[in-house]
């Protein structure tokens, strides 16, 4: 009989967002829904066991729009670029076979892509890298076995994520672009 995997989706919203004009994890869709809620919701419509949300920036702020959907882990020193909130993710995701990654500025992100890249984990889940590929762009989500947690943790330095990790050791790559753009949103119109 086969083991359960457990997944656990992390959502990364610890960043002042300074190009966007506020944390991105404050952010709301036309409709005032927070963007938070919808890579929450998209996360856990993929079948992720847990959700856990980083916060940073106005993290006090960003916390209270989580809800009860998810865990909500504090990055002190998100400042110091997006390999703090990697980091600090991986460990609160510990306890987790499989980490699924995604920013959330990320609002149009589809959960078929979640799905479709945890349904590329093969036999050994807890030593798969998978990537969701816009056509030839790599992007979210990004599955990470636990066996890569402490290496990736180690790799990352400064404001850059696991991108040249997965390239290093040659992550599964999965196109999702029938699924959604894949864009993340940097501005405010």
């Amino acid at each position: 009989m086969c083991e359960p995997v457990r997944v656990c989706g992390l959502v990364l919203a610890a960043g002042a967002g300074t190009r966007y004009g506020l944390p991105k994890g404050l952010a709301r869709t036309d409709d005032d829904t927070p963007w938070v809620h919808l890579s929450i919701a998209m996360l856990h419509d993929a079948g992720c066991d847990e959700v856990i949300v980083l916060v940073g920036a106005r993290g006090q702020e960003v916390g209270l729009l989580v809800g009860e959907r998810a865990r909500v882990v504090e990055v002190p020193d998100w400042a110091d670029g997006l390999s703090v909130t990697i980091r600090d993710g991986l460990q609160a995701a510990a306890g987790c076979d499989v980490a699924v990654i995604t920013p959330v500025d990320t609002p149009g992100a589809a959960a078929g892509a979640v799905r479709r890249v945890i349904s590329h984990l093969d036999a050994q889940p807890r030593s798969a890298l998978v990537q969701a590929m816009y056509g030839d762009r790599p992007g979210h989500p990004v599955a990470v076995g636990r066996e890569h947690f402490e290496p990736l943790a180690r790799a990352l330095v400064g404001d850059s994520g696991a991108r040249a990790y997965l390239a290093a050791h040659a992550a599964t790559e999965v196109d999702c672009a029938d699924l959604w753009s894949g864009a993340d949103i940097d501005t405010r119109h």
